[in-house]
C-alpha cells in the first residue's frame, strides 16, 4: 500500500510539474512589453532622428535593430491628454480628459477605462510604472488602481512644486511628492537623482520578473523642465543642459537594453520609445527641437505632435526598418492586443492595430485619418494620407518673440487661423505653403471627415457634442 501509494504521490507531482511547465511555457509565447515614453521631447532631439549635436547611441542603435517610424503623433501635445491616449487606446476627449491636471484636481482617468497595464494583467503579466503618472492624483485614479502592480515616481509635471519660477505670480504650487505605490516617500527639492532612481528601479523590475511576462511602463519626467541630469551626463553634450538631459536618457535606454540582454530576454522583448508631445519652445536653450517640422508642444501643427518613434522586437520587426505612413498613439494598445494575443478593452476604442504596417505585410496607415483635438474638445486639425488640414483655430507661437532663457519661460503670442488650410505633407514638411485652394476636391473630403467625427466625439469650436464621449472620473 505504501509502495502504491508513493508512486501515486511522485505521479502526481509529475503530472502538477508538467503542467506548470506547460503554463510557463504558453506564458513565454507572448513578448514582455517595454514603454519608455518621455515628455517635451521634441522629434530632432535624437540622432536617427536628425540630431547632429547630441549623441543618443542607444537609441540609433536600437532603431538598427528594430524600426522606427517618421510619422508617428502623440494624441494630444499636452501631457494628461496625451498619457490618457497611449494607456487606453482613446482619443483623450472620448473619455473626458483635456489639458493637463493640476494638483489636487478632482478628475482624473476613470476607473472605468481599461488601461494597458490592466489589459496585460488579465493576461497574466507583471505590471509597473516608474517615473511620471499625471492622470489624477486622487488615490482613486493613482496607478495602482489602474493595474500597476508598482509605482515609483510623481503624479503630475516636475514643474509643479514651489521652486516654479512663476510660483507666486501665476502658480501656488505646494511641495513635490514623491511616491513608492500610495505611500509618498518624500517630497522633491532636488531632482538631479530621479532619472537614475527610476532607471534602476525598472532593471531591477526587469531581473525580478525574468521568468514570467512583465510589462514595464517608464514615463520620464525629463526633459520637461525644469531640466535636471545626474553628474555623469553634466556637460557633456553640443547643445547645453537639455543634450545633457537626452543623453542622460539615453544611458537609460541602454540600462534596459542591457537587462533584457542579461537575462536572456532580447528575442522575447517588444521595446517601445516616443514621447508625449513636442518641445516646450517657450523655455528656449531648454527646450528641444522638431526641426524641420512647424512650432511645437501646445498645438496641432506637426512641431507639438509628430515625435520620434522606436520600435525594437527582433524575430518579428525587421531590423533597419523605416516606416514612413501614419501612426497615431491610439494604436498603441491595439497593436500590443494583437501581439500579445490580449483582449480589447469591452469599451469602445479609437485606436487600431499597426502590427501588419510594422510588420511589413501592408505600407499602409492602419486608419484612414487622424484627428487632432486641444484644449477642451477644440477640433483643429486632420491628418488624411499625405494631406493635413487645419480648420480656424487660436494658437499660440514663439514666432518673432524674445525666447526664454536657462530655465525662465519666453512669452508666447496668440494667433488667429481664419481660414481652412492645406499642406501636402510629402513635399511640405515644415507647412510652409497653404495649398487649399488649389485641392478644393482633397479640402471637402477632410471636411466630410471632420463632420463625421464631430458627430462622433464632438466640436466645442462649433459648440457640437458628441453621442459618443464618456466622462472623466471624478471626486465630488
Amino acid at each position: 500500500m505504501k509502495i502504491i501509494l508513493k508512486y501515486t504521490v511522485l505521479l502526481m507531482l509529475c503530472i502538477a510539474q508538467n503542467i506548470y511547465g506547460q503554463k510557463v511555457a504558453q506564458q513565454r509565447n507572448v513578448p514582455n512589453v517595454i514603454l519608455i515614453f518621455t515628455d517635451d521631447q521634441g522629434y530632432n532631439d535624437v540622432g536617427i532622428f536628425g540630431a547632429t549635436d547630441i549623441a543618443t547611441p542607444h537609441l540609433d542603435q536600437m532603431a538598427r535593430d528594430g524600426a522606427k517610424l517618421t510619422s508617428f503623433y502623440a494624441a494630444q501635445a499636452v501631457c494628461s491628454a496625451s498619457r490618457a491616449a497611449i494607456l487606453t487606446g482613446c482619443y483623450p476627449n472620448r473619455i473626458g480628459i483635456h489639458n493637463a491636471f493640476m494638483p489636487n484636481s478632482k478628475k482624473g482617468l476613470n476607473t472605468q477605462e481599461t488601461t494597458l497595464a490592466e489589459m496585460f494583467k488579465a493576461k497574466g503579466y507583471a505590471t509597473a510604472i516608474f517615473g511620471k503618472w499625471h492622470l489624477g492624483d486622487q488615490q482613486q485614479f493613482m496607478p495602482n488602481n489602474h493595474g500597476f502592480d508598482e509605482y515609483f515616481g510623481i503624479p503630475y509635471s516636475n514643474d509643479m512644486w514651489p521652486l516654479h519660477p512663476q510660483q507666486g505670480p501665476i502658480f501656488d504650487f505646494g511641495p513635490l511628492p514623491l511616491y513608492e505605490n500610495t505611500t509618498v516617500l518624500k517630497t522633491l527639492t532636488d531632482q538631479t537623482d530621479l532619472t537614475t532612481q527610476i532607471t534602476k528601479r525598472s532593471v531591477d523590475f526587469i531581473h525580478r520578473n525574468a521568468d514570467n511576462p512583465f510589462f514595464l511602463y517608464m514615463p520620464h519626467p525629463q526633459p520637461h523642465v525644469p531640466l535636471f541630469v545626474s553628474d555623469k551626463f553634466k556637460g557633456k553634450s553640443k547643445r547645453g543642459l537639455y543634450g545633457d538631459v537626452i543623453m542622460e536618457i539615453d544611458w537609460t535606454v541602454g540600462e534596459i537594453l542591457k537587462a533584457v540582454e542579461e537575462n536572456g530576454l532580447t528575442k522575447n522583448t517588444l521595446i517601445i520609445f516616443t514621447s508625449d508631445n513636442g518641445p516646450w519652445l517657450a523655455y528656449g536653450n531648454h527646450s528641444g527641437s522638431a526641426f524641420p517640422f512647424r512650432e511645437g508642444k501646445g498645438t496641432a501643427w506637426e512641431g507639438g505632435q509628430r515625435e520620434p518613434f522606436i520600435i525594437k522586437y527582433p524575430g518579428h520587426i525587421k531590423a533597419g526598418t523605416t516606416i514612413d505612413a501614419p501612426v497615431m498613439a491610439i494604436d498603441i494598445l491595439p497593436t500590443l492586443a494583437e501581439i500579445c494575443q490580449a483582449d480589447l478593452p469591452n469599451t469602445v476604442i479609437d485606436g487600431r492595430s499597426a502590427w501588419p504596417l510594422l510588420t511589413g505585410i501592408t505600407n499602409e496607415s492602419p486608419q484612414n485619418a487622424y484627428f487632432f483635438y486641444y484644449r477642451v474638445n477644440e477640433l483643429f486639425g486632420i491628418r488624411y494620407g499625405k494631406w493635413k488640414l487645419y480648420f480656424p483655430h487660436t494658437y499660440r507661437t514663439m514666432n518673432g518673440q524674445k525666447a526664454g532663457k536657462d530655465g525662465l519661460p519666453g512669452e508666447y503670442k496668440m494667433v488667429d487661423l481664419k481660414e481652412i488650410e492645406l499642406y501636402d505633407l510629402e513635399s511640405d514638411a515644415s507647412e510652409l505653403k497653404n495649398v487649399a485652394s488649389e485641392y478644393p476636391k482633397v479640402v471637402t473630403k477632410i471636411k466630410e471627415l471632420a463632420d463625421h467625427m464631430r458627430s462622433r466625439l464632438g466640436d466645442s469650436l462649433l459648440g457640437m457634442e458628441g453621442t459618443e464621449t464618456r466622462k472623466a472620473g471624478e471626486v465630488k
